[in-house]
């Protein structure tokens, strides 16, 4: 099955195709020949951080926040 698959066949193959999306193949079922759908496999979501989990691990400079020198600026104005 490659290419549009029609719905009588996604209807009769549901599980095959969603074996294909499993192992990442997006799948495209179609009705007359024109995509309608896609089947795409889902974004696992990443793990909650938790706040201050990162302590200790970077530095941030005292001058941090303070302003840009002009030469800076001025390159962002051109």
């Amino acid at each position: 099955m490659s290419g549009i698959v029609n719905v009588h066949e996604a209807k009769t193959h549901f599980s095959h195709l969603l074996e294909r999306v499993r192992r990442g193949e997006e799948v495209v079922i179609g009705k007359a020949g024109r995509p309608v759908a896609r089947l795409v496999p889902i974004e696992h979501a990443q793990a909650r951080r938790a706040p201050g989990s990162a302590r200790g691990r970077f530095r941030l400079a005292r001058n941090f926040d303070a302003p840009l020198p002009k030469n800076v600026l001025d390159a962002f104005e051109k």
